[in-house]
């Protein structure tokens, strides 16, 4: 990496009220915003994660970085700013976790198949589909811009168990 190493921003845990939050719309695409997102994957990149949304480091704005790859191919390294899911198919029901509920994992039912329009940091528009994991980061990721976690598509005691038990990890100052 050449130049200035960009600033690794902690990731906010639940119950963080950002969290809830929807982002805002982004309407400024600078050099600022550029290098918001090159800090975002190394945040991201630092956090062990595949994804990263703009509220998880206390930034309200509508944008997240994704990387299936984990650093593997800089091809599949994703920008989607303000990013709505144009069409969804199928069903998938895999184990999720997240960066700001660490060490909680549980199984949450996405679509199988995703349609996303998004801007780049240019502020084009695009179009980008994805299966599988590539599926499952983007809706997991748009979620989170829409002040969702994927607890919150828990049923409703599972949600219950989770939230105990991260009460417990606070109280105990383990969280």
């Amino acid at each position: 990496m050449t130049g200035k190493l960009n600033k690794i921003h902690e990731v906010v845990k639940w119950p963080d009220p950002v969290l809830a939050k929807r982002g805002e719309t982004v309407t400024v695409f600078d050099a600022k915003l550029k290098t918001l997102t090159d800090e975002m994957f190394e945040s991201m990149y630092a956090a062990q994660g595949i994804g990263l949304a703009a509220p998880q480091i206390a930034i309200s704005q509508r944008i997240t970085v994704i990387d299936v790859s984990f650093k593997k191919n800089p091809e599949e390294k994703l920008v989607l700013i303000n990013p709505e899911i144009l069409a969804q198919e199928g069903k998938q029901v895999e184990e999720e976790g997240c960066l700001s509920l660490p060490e909680i994992r549980e199984k949450v039912t996405r679509a199988e198949w995703v349609k996303v329009r998004a801007q780049d940091v240019h502020g084009k528009w695009f179009e980008v589909e994805g299966t599988e994991l590539l599926s499952r980061a983007m809706q997991h990721e748009i979620d989170h811009l829409d002040g969702v976690l994927f607890i919150d598509r828990l049923s409703r005691l599972k949600r219950d168990l989770v939230i105990r038990k991260i009460k417990k990890l606070i109280k105990n100052g383990e969280w």
